[in-house]
This record gives C-alpha cells, sequence and structure tokens, in this order.
C-alpha cells in the first residue's frame, strides 16, 4: 500500500506510539508483506526467527519487536507488538469499508454491462465492454479492465486469509489492498479472489479461469493462463505466462510457476518450479513419473 503522500518517520511513530531509530524526516512511502516489499515500504516483523530477512529486504522501515543494530540507510519502529501496529497504520491510511457505506463512486465504461444484483463496493473501476453476471460480488479498490467476463457468484476482493494465534484466538491482518483484473479475462461462476494484504492481487491480460477456484492474496496470474475448475492457490504465489493448471491443482503459499508449465489434474506444489509439465501429490516431472511407473509395473 502506498500513502496518498509521503510520511516521515516520526510522524508514524507518533501515530502507533513507539519508538524510532533513524532521522525524525526519515521518508516513509508505505507498507507492504515481506514478500512485496519496495525501498520506502514499512515492513513488519515480531519472531526472531524472521528479523535477518526482514531487516536485509527492500524495505527501508521495519516495525519490529525489539531495538535491534539497524542497517545503514534504513530505520527503525520499535513496536511492543508490530503485527497490531501493522494493522493501525494501514487502516489510517485506508478506510475499511466492507460495504458498510455506498459512495456510488465507481467508474464504468463504456458498453459495460452489470446485472442489477451484482454488488459493487467503493472506488471501483470497471473498463470498456465488460460483462457482469447476476450476483457477482466487487469490494472496495477492484481494478477490472476493457473485455471482461465474471459470471455469476463470484466475489472479488473479499480478505486475505491471514491470520496470527493471540491469546488463544485467531487476529487478522486487515487488508487494505486490492484485485486487478486485466484486459480479456474470463472468470466462471463461484470463484473467490481475495484482495492483497497491503498490495494487489492481479488475474493477467487473457486468462481464463473456470468454476470454483480460489486465488489467495497478493498472488499474481500472469498473461493467457488456463485454471480448471477446482483449483486453489495460496497468498503470495506468482504464475507465469500461458501456465496451464488443471482440476484441483493446489499450491502452497509463496511459491513461484515458471511461464508455460502444465500441471495436471490433483497436482500439489510447495516449491518453486521451472518450466514443465508435472503430476503428483509433491510435483513430480510427468516423464520422470511415466518411466517410474513402467519400471514399477515390470517389477516380477
Amino acid at each position: 500500500m502506498r500513502f496518498h503522500s509521503p510520511q516521515k518517520l516520526k510522524t508514524i511513530a507518533d501515530l502507533i506510539g513507539s519508538e524510532f531509530v533513524g532521522p525524525e524526516d526519515f521518508e516513509v512511502l508505505g507498507t507492504n508483506e515481506i514478500h512485496m516489499v519496495k525501498p520506502g515500504d514499512i515492513v513488519f516483523v515480531n519472531h526472531p526467527k524472521y528479523y535477518d530477512k526482514a531487516l536485509n529486504s527492500a524495505a527501508t522501515i521495519i516495525l519490529i519487536d525489539k531495538k535491534v543494530e539497524c542497517p545503514e540507510g534504513k530505520a527503525l519502529l520499535v513496536s511492543e507488538d508490530p503485527f497490531r501496529d501493522f494493522n493501525k497504520i494501514n487502516t489510517h491510511f485506508t478506510r475499511i469499508y466492507n460495504f458498510t457505506e455506498e459512495l456510488h463512486d465507481a467508474e464504468i465504461g463504456e458498453g459495460t454491462r452489470i446485472h442489477s444484483s451484482a454488488v459493487i463496493g467503493n472506488n471501483v473501476k470497471i473498463g470498456k465492454n465488460s460483462l457482469i453476471f447476476p450476483n457477482v460480488v466487487i469490494g472496495d479498490r477492484t481494478e477490472i479492465g476493457d473485455n471482461v467476463i465474471i459470471q455469476s457468484g463470484t466475489v472479488l476482493g473479499g480478505d486475505a486469509f491471514y491470520y496470527r494465534k493471540l491469546n488463544g484466538n485467531f487476529d487478522r491482518l486487515i487488508s487494505v489492498g486490492n484485485v486487478i483484473i486485466e484486459n480479456n479475462v474470463e472468470i466462471g461462476n463461484n470463484c473467490t479472489i481475495d484482495r492483497g494484504v497491503t498490495d494487489s492481487t492481479v488475474i493477467g491480460e487473457g486468462s481464463v479461469l473456470d468454476n470454483q477456484i480460489q486465488i489467495g492474496h497478493d498472488t499474481v496470474i500472469g498473461k493467457k493462463c488456463l485454471i480448471a475448475s477446482q483449483v486453489g492457490i495460496a497468498g503470495c504465489c506468482v504464475i507465469g505466462d500461458e501456465v496451464t493448471l488443471w482440476g484441483q491443482v493446489g499450491i502452497a503459499s509463496g511459491n513461484k510457476i515458471e511461464g508455460g508449465s502444465v500441471l495436471l489434474g490433483k497436482t500439489g506444489v510447495n516449491r518453486d518450479l521451472k518450466k514443465g509439465t508435472y503430476i503428483g501429490m509433491f510435483a513430480e516431472d510427468f516423464k520422470g513419473y511415466l518411466k517410474k511407473e513402467v519400471k514399477l509395473r515390470n517389477l516380477k
């Protein structure tokens, strides 16, 4: 999430009541998750296991639960609860409506048709000649391109599935990102595409999604991908261009799949994949799998 205008380190520290390390006027441009950070971003970290990753990331402001040595050219915000204060920063700069108020500020392009039963949130943009079927829900800040088809029951921009355990309960990291659907995308019935926590969940130009697909927060789908029914993609994944995912493929969070790959039905992904064709619970190379099957069947 980028702020509407640059902020100063002391301003953010005062907002959350934290100590800071660095110049008072150190420039802060926004917030982001560790997977997505850029210079000027705040990233939060609340476990020693991840200190080095956060301190050495592209983020230049680290919201951390312990005072540590600050890398050169960076700043710290020292908080007793970085998770809580990350939420506080995000919701201060991005108002959360969750359909409780209607601003009637959607921008709708020429030739776009929207069924009267569709529900559209605030700050939504829809391009030209798109078609929105009955009972579609489009959350706040969603951006939809030209010539897009979204079929019945699909939800764009729901909350990210991102929690921590606190005092025996689950505490949500509030989602202030959005969903971007590029031009010429088709999305089937009853799909759910969560908005980014602090960035964008993106469906690339020309991609086609079947029915009942779940795509997690901050995931980026490339151009001209083909995704069959009941695929589940967790948050912060990157799917390259022209990837085919057949039915019931499951992809764990934070993984990358190189462009041109094909994942056959029920393939499970728990690591990054180079271009290829894969099958099986742990994404085995398809040719290797066939050779193994032949050897097994020839055993006496």
